[in-house]
Parts: structure tokens; C-alpha cells; sequence
């Protein structure tokens, strides 16, 4: 495939669905271009979730974004799992869905943590087949999203940024590449973020995931419950240079503020976008 077949046109700049702001974007209606719904929460029919859902996904586009696939996991695919999220996908019909690259679940349990893989050739085949088990249940490609992490494995054959683009060559798979995990990653082993962004293939990556994280000056802990600091910012800033229009969206799942501040944020990352010239159709 050509590099303009891979991937869909941006949506532009969106938030994070959060139940605190149901009731203001019916009423008023905001400016935004579209919303990313966490999959989990609506993949029950039904209930007042799922009516907010319906009347908002009437009047914007929805992507969902999804946290317990496990596709990095030993264990079986979760087909009940699936059968759900397709269910819930055909209802919203979204613009597209994504996961993360990272295992959830062990023998069944589900840690409710995003837990990073071992980055090896073995591990590669292993998620690259999982992959394409569920883009062919699914209907449709998969965005894969960049963790953060605070351990490596000694077997480790390659870098991380290695992994993620072989994975996503190998399953014919897209990228949700999130910025500030870049970064908080960055931060905690070491690396150069530039370096990430530098060795991931343009023509995969579908979307940008911004938020802020919490800094202990030795180690930094993604938890998405602050603003989007400065130095992501400055990383975001390089992501569009490599990049281009890439639908970009503000992540905030804690401690989260009035509408009015996530939008305010959102604004500020379309005027950066702008003023590099990044111009979003």
C-alpha cells in the first residue's frame, strides 16, 4: 500500500468523552470536532451512558479507544470481549478503535494496569498475529497505542519505537501515538523522545493522544490527571513537524476540570498546529 492509503484524514482536534461533561455538550454544543469514548464504559446496552453516547455520536464523530484488549497477553483472546466491543461498534459505527500495545490479563485476571512487553522478535510474531485475529473479527484496522513504562526486560532485543513499528508492519496495523507517553517514558529509562518520534513510519500513525502526567524529579508517572506541561508540548511541536495534520486529541482521566479548561487546552494545541502551519481539513 502507498503511504496515502494507510491512513484516514484527520478529524481535526477532539476530547476525551468524560460523564462530567455530558449535559454541557448537549446543551451548548461546543466546538470540537470530535470525541474519543473509552469502550469499556459503554459496551453495556443501555443505561444512561449509552444514551449520552447515542445523542452525542448524532452530532460528532467518535473514535473508540479501548483498555483492557490485552492483545500483548499469553492468554486466548477474549472473544466474548470482542464480540462486545464489535456490538458496541456497530451502534456508534466510529471513525475508528484503538488499544494499547501491553498485556492487562494473566490467567484470566485482568490487572487493570497497562504492563509493557518484553520488546523481541518472538513478541512481535506473537502481538502481530493477535492483531490480525481481531481486525479480521473486528472488520477493521486497529490503532495501537505506546504505553508508559517503568521497567524493561533483560531479553529485550530492541528498542521500544523497533517493536512498535515492526508490530504495526507486521499486522498491517495502525498507530495511536501518545505524546506525553513519549515523553514520561523517555524520562524514565533514559532515551531520546526525539529519537522515538524519528523511527516511527509516517504513514501509520492515525492519532496523537496529549495529557499531562505527575513529576518526581527522578521518575515520572503517567497519570493523566493534569494539565499538558510544557515540555510535551515542545515534544507535540516536533510530532507535527514529522507528522503533519494528525487528528490530535487532549487525554484527562483524573481530577478532571470545567469543560471550559479542557477546551481552552484543546485551543492552544490547534493554535500550535497553526502556527507551524499544520493545517487540519
Amino acid at each position: 500500500m502507498n503511504e496515502q492509503s494507510l491512513t484516514q484524514p484527520s478529524l481535526g482536534f477532539g476530547l476525551g468523552l468524560r460523564t462530567p461533561h455530558f449535559e454541557h455538550i448537549l446543551q451548548h454544543k461546543p466546538d470540537v470536532d470530535w470525541f474519543e469514548v473509552l469502550s469499556e464504559n459503554y459496551m453495556v446496552a443501555g443505561g444512561k451512558p449509552r444514551y449520552y453516547l447515542e445523542a452525542i455520536a448524532e452530532q460528532y464523530p467518535i473514535v473508540m479507544h479501548g483498555v483492557s484488549m490485552s492483545i500483548g497477553s499469553t492468554d486466548p483472546l477474549d472473544l466474548e470481549y470482542l464480540k462486545s466491543l464489535k456490538k458496541l461498534a456497530n451502534d456508534v459505527q466510529p471513525k475508528w478503535i484503538s488499544d494499547h500495545i501491553c498485556w492487562t490479563s494473566i490467567h484470566g485476571q485482568n490487572s487493570h494496569d497497562l504492563l509493557p512487553l518484553p520488546y523481541t522478535r518472538d513478541t512481535v510474531k506473537h502481538v502481530a498475529e493477535r492483531v490480525r485475529q481481531v481486525q479480521d473479527i473486528l472488520g477493521r484496522r486497529l490503532l495501537l497505542e505506546n504505553v508508559s513504562s517503568y521497567l524493561s526486560y533483560k531479553n529485550s532485543e530492541m528498542d521500544e519505537w523497533t517493536f512498535l513499528a515492526e508490530v504495526a508492519e507486521a499486522a498491517d496495523c495502525l498507530i495511536l501515538l501518545d505524546i506525553n507517553n513519549i515523553y514520561v517514558s523517555a524520562r524514565n529509562h533514559g532515551f531520546d523522545p526525539l529519537t522515538y518520534l524519528n523511527k516511527i513510519p509516517v504513514n501509520r500513525v492515525q492519532q496523537f493522544h496529549l495529557a499531562g502526567h505527575s513529576d518526581f524529579g527522578d521518575h515520572v508517572i503517567d497519570t493523566h490527571d493534569h494539565d499538558v506541561p510544557d515540555a510535551v508540548w515542545q515534544l507535540y511541536r516536533e510530532a507535527l513537524t514529522r507528522f503533519g495534520a494528525v487528528s490530535t486529541m487532549i487525554e484527562r482521566d483524573d481530577n478532571i476540570p470545567e469543560f471550559s479548561a479542557l477546551y481552552d487546552e484543546l485551543q492552544f494545541a490547534k493554535k500550535i498546529a497553526e502556527e507551524m502551519g499544520v493545517v487540519h481539513v
